[in-house]
């Protein structure tokens, strides 16, 4: 379900890479069909739609990339409409989903946000400080859907943050642009804060595994050994060549000047659990994670490629405007 751009490009070029037949199932708006599938287009809000796709099974395993966006209600009608057709689903989540995300640290025992199967786009709520989202609700309720069509064949794939070639919200390659540029360049301390995000080809991988896998249940994904708010500044201002020198700037200071966290300040966020993700589980099961180190060389590679993504909206929330910049750094 989706299949034409990150995660669900990734996802498709895997599972070829592996021999398998893969179909993919989009509107045919947002991205290229990768080239060796079966390319279905439709509307999965559709249920006639969804009816011509089951046609076109049987499937050993569905893997849902593009619901997102979606209300629950539309999750449960596509998971619904493909039950018969598939042997299991692979459904792409979010750690918002846990009820005490990001304040406390998680584990897949964590409380989970309740939210009712057939909810639409209204249900939910975000708090004062940001937390729970009703994206998170939302997502909580389409997790509730798939169990509910799939029982014991429902894998619940619950990443934090998802970086690599290709990345559409823009975190990453905010990053590298702003070290290529060089200078002093603002950073939330302590530089030693680690960070836990991960490659989009681990994911990948993870996900077409636990489509052939007998694997149950819910799992986190992140990065288990994860890099140093340092050492990933480090490796951005290595690979773009830039002469850029961090700031360490503290949280307090930022505060003051009104810096958003996780939007205006790319990855950082004050919060104790946002870091903090136990992976054991999906590690034990088989993630892979390549060093971070990688992943922002390869993102470079590909953006300096003139690699562009699918465009989003997401992106123009993120990275701090050079004249905020400059008016903190004279500030320190």
């Amino acid at each position: 379900m989706g299949g034409t751009w990150f995660l669900g490009k990734a996802i498709a070029e895997t599972a070829l890479a592996r021999g398998w037949d893969v179909t993919t199932f989009n509107r045919g708006r947002s991205g290229v069909d990768v080239p060796g599938v079966e390319a279905v287009h439709g509307d999965r809000t559709v249920q006639e739609d969804l009816y011509k796709l089951a046609q076109r099974g049987p499937w050993d395993a569905v893997v849902d990339t593009s619901s997102s966006e979606l209300p629950p209600r539309d999750v449960r009608l596509a998971a619904t409409a493909l039950a018969g057709d598939a042997r299991r689903w692979v459904h792409l989540s979010t750690v918002s989903v846990y009820e005490r995300w990001p304040h406390e640290p998680l584990t897949e025992d964590s409380p989970l946000l309740r939210c009712p199967a057939d909810a639409d786009q209204s249900f939910g709520y975000t708090g004062e400080d940001g937390s729970p989202t009703k994206y998170g609700f939302q997502k909580a309720g389409g997790e509730r859907a798939v169990v509910e069509a799939f029982g014991d064949e429902a894998v619940l794939l619950r990443p934090g943050v998802i970086l690599g070639p290709g990345e559409y919200v823009g975190r990453l390659p905010w990053w590298l642009e702003r070290a290529k540029r060089g200078g002093r360049m603002l950073a939330p301390a302590p530089a030693e804060q680690r960070i836990q995000p991960v490659d989009v080809r681990d994911v990948a991988g993870f996900a077409v595994q636990q489509a052939a896998g007998t694997g149950r249940g819910a799992f986190n994904v992140a990065h288990p050994d994860g890099i140093s708010f340092g050492g990933f500044l480090t490796e951005c201002l290595r690979v773009t060549g830039g002469d850029g020198t961090p700031v360490w700037a503290d949280p307090t200071v930022l505060a003051e000047h009104r810096v958003k966290q996780w939007t205006e300040m790319p990855l950082w966020r004050t919060h104790a659990g946002v870091w903090s993700v136990d992976a054991r589980r999906a590690v034990e099961a088989g993630l892979r994670c390549r060093p971070i180190a990688d992943t922002v060389r390869d993102t470079w590679t590909w953006w300096e490629g003139n690699g562009r993504p699918v465009d989003h909206p997401r992106r123009a929330e993120h990275g701090i405007a050079a004249q905020k910049e400059t008016r903190i750094l004279a500030s320190l």
